[in-house]
């Protein structure tokens, strides 16, 4: 099964608790609104900023902000800060691979690692706090179609045209939209 880190998770969580408040908030403050331990928030912070994602203030009244709006940060971006790039095998785009000569696969996987990578760089981080928002508390509930205009199964874009979003990929293979 292909799963986020939960660092990543924890740091699309403290993106947008950043946004919410619209405001600077130290570290502490981040942890205690959204549950994630104090350190993990700090270290999460800390790769944000390295990767341009949130600001640091320093002073009496610094802490963090964001860098760019959610809409403008997708969470392929956020993978991709926190994990480093989006890879489902290690002959994706080019990379090495010690069975190469004997697999006989060699290049199959980047088509699949573009449309995962493609799907993920659809989704923003507005439309992650929309969907949030629109299940109230706790995880997004991709699937379900309360109050929606979606067909059953469709993503929160889908219908107007987006690609649809992968949530994981089974041992089996099929990759399951959201």
């Amino acid at each position: 099964m292909l799963k986020l880190s939960k660092l990543t998770d924890y740091a699309v969580v403290a993106l947008v608790r950043l946004a919410q408040a619209d405001e600077v908030m130290t570290s502490p403050a981040l942890a205690q609104a959204t549950g994630i331990p104090e350190p993990t928030v700090a270290k999460v912070l800390k790769i944000l900023a390295a990767d341009d994602l949130v600001v640091s203030l320093r002073g009496a009244r610094g802490g963090y902000r964001l860098a760019r709006k959610l809409d403008d940060i997708s969470v392929a971006r956020v993978i991709a800060a926190v994990d480093g790039p989006i890879s489902l095998t290690a002959c994706v785009d080019g990379g090495g691979c010690d069975t190469r000569g004997l697999c006989g696969l060699c290049g199959q996987w980047d088509a699949v690692n573009d449309a995962i990578r493609g799907a993920l760089s659809a989704i923003s981080l507005s439309d992650m706090r929309r969907c949030g928002q629109r299940h109230g508390a706790g995880s997004p509930d991709w699937g379900s179609e309360r109050g929606s205009d979606r067909e059953p199964g469709q993503g929160p874009d889908q219908g107007r045209g987006a690609a649809p979003a992968v949530r994981d990929i089974s041992a089996a293979g099929r990759a399951e939209a959201v």
